[in-house]
C-alpha cells in the first residue's frame, strides 16, 4: 500500500466514523451507514475506494470472521427450547417468502435465475441486528425474543446450506454430470471428515496451549478460521462454508465464549470494509427502474414477512402480541443476503445491477424495520383491533392442566427468581402450580415433583384451565411490564378475586405497574442493590482502618 493509498484509507475511515455517529444518533444500525459510505467513496461518489485493493481483502476476511462466529455460537439447544415453533416459523417463512418473492420477480420481468436470487435474498433476516435491538430493549429473554432468535438460527443454517449448494454446483460442469456431482459430494465428505478428525485429535491438544495467552488464543482462532476457509476454497467450496465449519468445530470447547467475546469487535471492524466494498460496487445505470423494483420488494419484506410469521405462529396457538413482535424481526433482509448476492455475482449468475437492487432493498428494510422493532409496543397497540384474526387456538401447543387441580399459588416464570419463589413456597408447605414457555424447564420441574405447564402469561384463554378459584396468589416473575399488564388484564377478565404480585426491572416499569390494582410490585435489582448497600454499611467502619474497608 502506497502512502497515497494509506492517506485515502484514513480519509475513508474518518468519513465512516462521522457517518456512524450520525447513524447512532438516528438509532440506525451501522450497516446502513457503512453501505452509504461505500456509495459515497465508490465510483458513484468520490471514487476514493476504487484504487485500494486491500479493501477487498479486508472485506473477505471480515466475512470469514462473521461466518466463523456464526458457527461458533450455533446454539441448537435454543431451537429445542423454543419448541417446534422455531423450525416451523423459520422454514415456513423461508419457503413462503422465497415462493412469493420469486413470483414478484417474474412479474417484474426478471429472468428465472435473477428472480431466484432476489427471492432467496429476501428470506434471510439479520441475526446481528435483531439480537442487538432486542438486547437493548431487554426483550431477548422474553417469549417473542427467544422464538425470534430460534428461527433466526434456523435461517443462518439455511443460508449456509444455500451457499454450499451454490459454490458446489454453481461452477461450469462437464458432460458427465453424475460424475461431477459424485466428485463434489466426495470432496464435501472429505472436508467434513477432516474437520471431525481435527475436533477429535488436534483441537483438544492445541487449544488449551493457546488459551494460556489471551492474545495467542485470538490469533489461533483467526488462523484456524482462515485456514479451514482456505482449504474449503481449494476444494471448490466457498471460504464462507469453511469458516462456518471452523466455528462449529470450536463450538463445543470450553473456550467458545472467550473466543467469541474477543472476536466480535474484530468482526465489526472488518465488516466495515465488506459494506464499503459492497457500496462501492453498486451501479445505478437504470436508477428509476431499480428504485421502483426496490420499493415493491421492500414493501413485501416490511409487510409480507411479518404477516407470514403472524399466520404460522397464530395457527400454532401463540398469543397475537407474541406473534406480532416476533414477526417484526423478519421485516428486513440480512447481511447474509448481501453476501449471497456478492457470491452470485462472483459466480456469474447475476449482474451488478441485481446486487445493487438487493442492497437498496437492504438499506430500506433495515432502516425501516429498526424503528418498527424499537417502537413495537406502540405499533401493536395501534394495530391490535386488526390483529385479532391471527389469534388461534391449538391443543398441541399447550398442555391442558388436569381437572380438579388445586393450588395456593400460581407462578408465571421459572427463571432464577421464579425458581427461588417455588422452592421457598414448597418448603413452607404451600401447593404451587407453575407456568413457563420453556418446554425443557417445564419437564425438569415436573420430574422434580412440581406441577408445571407450558403456556404463556399473555394467553387469556389458558387461564380458564388453571385453578384460579382456589389460588390465593398469582405471582408473575416475568420481567416485562407489557406481559404483566396483559396478565393483569386477563385475570380481571376472569374475575380473579385473589392477590397479585408482579415483577419490574426498572423504576419506570415499577411505577407503571403500581398504578394498576396489583397488590405487590417486586423490583429484584433495586432490592438486591439495597441489600448490598445495607451490608456494606453494616460492615465497613467509618474510619476505614482495614485494608479492605479502605478499598
Amino acid at each position: 500500500m502506497s502512502g497515497q493509498d494509506f492517506g485515502m484509507l484514513a480519509a475513508i475511515l474518518a468519513v465512516a466514523a462521522i457517518t456512524g455517529l450520525v447513524a447512532n444518533r438516528l438509532r440506525q444500525p451501522l450497516i446502513v451507514a457503512f453501505i452509504g459510505v461505500g456509495i459515497l467513496v465508490g465510483p458513484v461518489g468520490t471514487g476514493w475506494a476504487s484504487g485500494i485493493g486491500e479493501i477487498e481483502l479486508l472485506a473477505h476476511l471480515g466475512i470469514t470472521i462473521l461466518l466463523f462466529l456464526v458457527g461458533l455460537r450455533l446454539d441448537l439447544h435454543l431451537i429445542r427450547t423454543t419448541g417446534p415453533v422455531a423450525l416451523a416459523t423459520g422454514l415456513g417463512q423461508i419457503a413462503f417468502t422465497a415462493a412469493i418473492g420469486y413470483g414478484i420477480g417474474l412479474a417484474l420481468g426478471m429472468d428465472h435465475v435473477t428472480a431466484i436470487y432476489v427471492a432467496v435474498a429476501l428470506t434471510f433476516s439479520s441475526t446481528i441486528i435483531i439480537v442487538k435491538l432486542l438486547s437493548d430493549k431487554r426483550e431477548i429473554d422474553e417469549l417473542h425474543g427467544r422464538i425470534a432468535v430460534g428461527f433466526l438460527i434456523v435461517q443462518d443454517l439455511a443460508v449456509v446450506v444455500v451457499m454450499i449448494a451454490l459454490t458446489a454446483f454453481g461452477q461450469e460442469t462437464s458432460d458427465h454430470v453424475g460424475l461431477d456431482i459424485a466428485f463434489v459430494i466426495g470432496k464435501g465428505i472429505a472436508l467434513l471428515a477432516g474437520v471431525a478428525l481435527a475436533m477429535r485429535y488436534l483441537i483438544p491438544r492445541l487449544l488449551p496451549l493457546a488459551a494460556r495467552s489471551q492474545e495467542l488464543l485470538v490469533l489461533f482462532a483467526v488462523a484456524w478460521a482462515v485456514s479451514i476457509a482456505a482449504i474449503s476454497a481449494w476444494l471448490g467450496f466457498s471460504t464462507e462454508v469453511g469458516a462456518f465449519l471452523a466455528g462449529m468445530s470450536l463450538a463445543s470447547t470450553p473456550f467458545r465464549e472467550a473466543i467469541g467475546a474477543r472476536l466480535v469487535s474484530l468482526r465489526d471492524f472488518l465488516l466495515l470494509f465488506f459494506f464499503l466494498a459492497l457500496g462501492a460496487q453498486l451501479e445505478f445505470t437504470d436508477a428509476t427502474r431499480q428504485l421502483s423494483e426496490a420499493a415493491v420488494f421492500s414493501a413485501f419484506v416490511l409487510l409480507g414477512n411479518p404477516l407470514i410469521v403472524l399466520v404460522i405462529m397464530g395457527l400454532m396457538g401463540y398469543p397475537v402480541r407474541v406473534s406480532f413482535k416476533a414477526g417484526l424481526t423478519v421485516a428486513q433482509i440480512s447481511e447474509f443476503s448481501l453476501i449471497l448476492a456478492a457470491l452470485g455475482l462472483s459466480l456469474g449468475h447475476i449482474t451488478s445491477g441485481t446486487v445493487s437492487l438487493i442492497t437498496v432493498v437492504g438499506l430500506i428494510t433495515i432502516g425501516a424495520s429498526t424503528y418498527m422493532i424499537l417502537y413495537s409496543q406502540p405499533l401493536f397497540e395501534k394495530l391490535r383491533p386488526l390483529l385479532g384474526v391471527f389469534q388461534r387456538r391449538n391443543a398441541h401447543q399447550r398442555e391442558a392442566p388436569r381437572n380438579g387441580l388445586e393450588a395456593d399459588v400460581l407462578i408465571y416464570g421459572l427463571g432464577r427468581l421464579g425458581s427461588q419463589v417455588v422452592n421457598r413456597l414448597t418448603a413452607a408447605g404451600r401447593s404451587v402450580v407453575a407456568v413457563d414457555f420453556d418446554p425443557d424447564i417445564v419437564n425438569r420441574w415436573n420430574r422434580n415433583g412440581i406441577t408445571a405447564f407450558f403456556g404463556s402469561a399473555e394467553d387469556i384463554d389458558f387461564l380458564e384451565s388453571l385453578p384460579l378459584a382456589q389460588a390465593r396468589w398469582v405471582v408473575s416473575t416475568i420481567p416485562s411490564a407489557e406481559v404483566s399488564l396483559a396478565l393483569l388484564h386477563a385475570l380481571r377478565h376472569h374475575d380473579y378475586q385473589g392477590r397479585i404480585a408482579l415483577t419490574a426491572l426498572s423504576a419506570r416499569d415499577a411505577q407503571r405497574l403500581r398504578s394498576t390494582d396489583a397488590d405487590i410490585v417486586v423490583e429484584p435489582y433495586s432490592t438486591a442493590t439495597q441489600a448490598v448497600l445495607d451490608h456494606i454499611a453494616d460492615h465497613v467502619g467509618e474510619g476505614g482502618t482495614g485494608g479492605r474497608d479502605q478499598a
